[in-house]
């Protein structure tokens, strides 16, 4: 008898409300692909807030961006992120850190997300120092006092596109 063995898929879900989706999100979504096989970008949102963008936009700025990488999905979400890991797939949660700050929030939030998944696991990746300024507060602050934020986008992504189609 020959046992063939198939490893299972490594899926890692990288959860956040990318509004909107920047350098620093991209740069982690390249590291989480070196260890992963998928990396399945979840936007989480609550339709009680409003944000600079809505989850379509935000959703089709992301898809946009790794639109020839397969190993990239992109998902919305209205759960916790742990029941999105699950039906996803994924096993594992990624998380980017930029602080001392970032990471406190983060082991609080790896702690009560342990207690309700015990199964789901987080990494927590540093993100380069190029890019480790760049938040979506920041993007979205520059924008609304009229300044240019190509350069904390990824490259070819133009929030005026975006906010010009939501008005449509």
């Amino acid at each position: 008898m020959c046992v063939i063995y198939i490893p299972m898929e490594r899926i890692g879900i990288f959860p956040g409300s990318f509004d909107p989706f920047t350098r620093g999100h991209e740069a982690i979504v390249g590291e989480a692909l070196r260890l992963f096989d998928k990396v399945v970008i979840s936007i989480g949102y609550n339709s009680e807030k409003r944000g600079l963008l809505s989850v379509e936009a935000r959703k089709a700025l992301i898809e946009r961006v790794y639109d020839n990488e397969p190993r990239v999905e992109v998902t919305t979400y209205t759960t916790l992120t742990g029941d999105e890991a699950k039906r996803v797939g994924a096993t594992t949660m990624i998380r980017s850190v930029r602080s001392s700050a970032d990471f406190e929030y983060e082991r609080t939030l790896e702690r009560a997300n342990r207690y309700v998944y015990p199964e789901l696991q987080t990494i927590l990746l540093l993100a380069p120092a190029e890019v480790e300024h760049i938040s979506s507060s920041l993007v979205r602050e520059l924008h609304a006092f009229g300044h240019d934020t190509k350069g904390l986008l990824p490259e070819g992504i133009e929030l005026k596109e975006y906010l010009t189609q939501e008005k449509k």
